[in-house]
């Protein structure tokens, strides 16, 4: 299994364990990439961050590895969108911010399965559960 069923989202970030999210293409025809969400605890709080990378011909999918999609300093670290003080508000902030669906978080580190399969099937436009790709909100 995948994802991860919501007592094991909320039972990760109270451990420390950060989680995330693949939300599919993002960027311009002229330079197209992609995003994924991440939920992290920090200092008894947790705070969520928006990742967008080049799509680059990977030869490794590897989220983090990829270079930024925009040339600036934050967007190496991601984009903090929001933060919060429960892990479950945490959730919810992600699903309000960026899109991000309760039924497709991962740990940390294994979005880029979901992006190998995205590859895989040639980029499709929408995610495998037949719903659009998320938008993320105008920030």
């Amino acid at each position: 299994m995948r994802y991860l069923a919501e007592p094991f989202l909320l039972s990760a970030l109270k451990r420390g364990h950060s989680i995330e999210q693949f939300l599919g293409p993002s960027g311009t025809l002229d330079r197209t990439g992609v995003s994924y969400v991440e939920v992290r605890p920090a200092e008894g709080n947790y705070e969520i961050y928006l990742h967008a990378v080049l799509d680059t011909e990977p030869q490794t999918y590897d989220l983090d590895s990829l270079p930024p999609l925009f040339d600036t300093d934050e967007e190496d670290f991601g984009l903090l969108v929001a933060t919060t003080s429960d892990p479950a508000a945490a959730l919810d902030a992600a699903a309000d911010r960026t899109g991000a669906v309760r039924e497709r978080w991962v740990n940390q580190s294994m979005a880029g399965d979901d992006y190998r399969d995205y590859v895989l099937a040639g980029c499709p436009d929408q995610a495998p559960d037949g719903r659009p790709w998320p938008t993320p909100r105008s920030l």
